[in-house]
């Protein structure tokens, strides 16, 4: 199967900021350009951190003290982000990143796992790329049915299980795909799912198949045929 990958929807056109760039440029770059956060680069345009609208705000918390506290770690943190003037001290650092190569499902996890709204995507040298957000990730869910449905049949049926497509009905609605048919064995019921679950804008998966061999009972004595069905929504998750 084909692996849709970030560098595919990703946007190329970054907004970039450099370790001196002063707080009022960052507070204008997002407001110009109406993002929420910039990647900080530095002459190599290597990614070492990032400002966001958060770290800008910090700036109402003005600090009585003309020193960082000693005794917390969180409220030092604090102090330098609401006394900062340029991106070193507004950043966060370093900077959670997504290679151009992994797949969007995996840039999701990360971004769920990290509490991020996007990710600058990087090459192999660690280059910034693009930058990747969840905007650009719910897109896939607006995946047309039909390109859905002839992915499913090309990918899955005949070239991941080597089954024949006209002997499964295949139906996808607003996303959701229907299955019915007789596949070879019933190893790949689960196979057929878990792959249909994997492509691109897929909601819900639901099966309604049989198998013509039970290979899991294979070397028991005991062979079925045409006994076995796999019925029930597997949600993309």
């Amino acid at each position: 199967m084909r692996r849709h990958l970030v560098a595919a929807v990703m946007t190329t056109n970054v907004v970039v900021v450099r370790p001196q760039t002063p707080f009022k440029r960052i507070a204008t770059l997002l407001s110009r350009h109406d993002i929420s956060a910039v990647p900080v680069v530095d002459v190599d345009h290597h990614v070492i951190g990032v400002v966001s609208e958060t770290d800008l705000v910090a700036k109402y918390d003005r600090p009585q003290a003309d020193r960082p506290p000693l005794w917390s770690a969180k409220r030092r943190d604090a102090w330098l982000k609401a006394t900062a003037t340029t991106a070193t001290d507004l950043m966060t650092s370093p900077a959670v990143t997504v290679p151009q190569d992994a797949d969007i499902a995996a840039a999701a996890r990360l971004m769920t796992e990290r509490d991020v709204k996007r990710l600058p995507v990087v090459d192999q040298d660690q280059r910034l790329v693009g930058i990747v957000s969840r905007h650009d990730l719910i897109g896939v869910f607006v995946r047309p049915d039909d390109e859905i449905a002839t992915e499913i049949r090309d990918e899955v049926l005949l070239r991941a299980l080597c089954t024949d497509p006209a002997g499964i009905e295949l139906r996808v609605f607003n996303g959701v795909v229907s299955l019915q048919g007789q596949l070879e064995r019933r190893s790949m019921l689960p196979i057929a799912v878990d792959l249909c679950r994997r492509v691109d804008g897929v909601i819900d998966v639901d099966a309604d198949l049989t198998y013509a061999l039970d290979d899991t009972k294979i070397g028991d004595g005991t062979v079925p045929q045409n006994v076995g069905i796999l019925h029930g929504m597997w949600g993309n998750r």
